[in-house]
């Protein structure tokens, strides 16, 4: 392990093989480009990255990222933390052992429409709440009338109809990033603290492509971008 820079921010991108419900997710063809090359690509426009590290267990991701971007950095999955029932702070545990940083932002090739504006502007979010917060994560504001399975309202009184941009908002995480330090995660295997802060994304750009069906809007998304009006 390298320790002669710990305080650089490092981006971790774990990429598996396989998906359970989207088959070759991360390296389907999204836009005329495997999906994880938009993340990569965005990732790279941050000056605040300094290294950018894909954990993977994919001989078809390590191939095409030794071709297209030389500068990540390939760290190989062990097969013990391969399977589908192994949660991801303990890939991330395993990667923070094998490269030293102060920082990490992790994100999710999933995201192709996350901006690197939008990146830089969290890290700036980091950088002024880190003396008050241990981590930091991205959010989706919802003002919906919610309701839980036993049909119980969760955030409004049926009797009271306010108007929807009235009612308290709830933040829905949204796995575009994370921030954490290296000391969250290895003493706590949790890349969300105890006292984390809440970093509000727009809900288009804040799409994370998890089944077919949102593979499907991110396709038409993609195409009406390229397109234009």
């Amino acid at each position: 392990m390298n320790s002669k820079d710990q305080r650089e921010v490092v981006a971790l991108i774990p990429m598996r093989h396989e998906s359970v419900r989207v088959s070759g997710k991360n390296y389907r063809q999204l836009g005329g480009r495997p999906l994880f090359h938009h993340i990569l690509d965005t990732l790279e426009r941050c000056p605040s990255i300094s290294r950018l590290v894909i954990d993977t267990d994919s001989g078809v991701i390590r191939e095409d990222v030794r071709a297209n971007f030389p500068r990540v950095t390939l760290l190989d999955r062990p097969k013990h933390l391969c399977g589908d029932e192994i949660p991801m702070t303990e890939v991330l545990y395993h990667d923070v052992t094998q490269i030293a940083a102060e920082c990490y932002l992790q994100t999710h090739s999933t995201n192709p429409f996350l901006r690197a504006e939008t990146i830089e502007a969290a890290l700036a979010c980091w950088r002024e709440v880190s003396h008050v917060h241990d981590s930091l994560f991205s959010v989706t504001r919802m003002q919906v009338r919610l309701w839980d399975s036993a049909v119980r309202p969760v955030n409004h009184n049926p009797s009271v109809l306010l108007r929807t941009q009235d009612l308290p908002p709830l933040y829905m995480e949204n796995s575009n990033l994370y921030v954490f330090t290296a000391d969250l995660i290895k003493s706590t295997r949790r890349r969300i603290g105890d006292r984390p802060k809440m970093f509000e994304i727009d809900p288009l750009e804040a799409l994370d492509i998890d089944d077919e069906q949102s593979f499907a809007l991110a396709e038409q998304l993609m195409h009406s971008r390229k397109t234009g009006p």
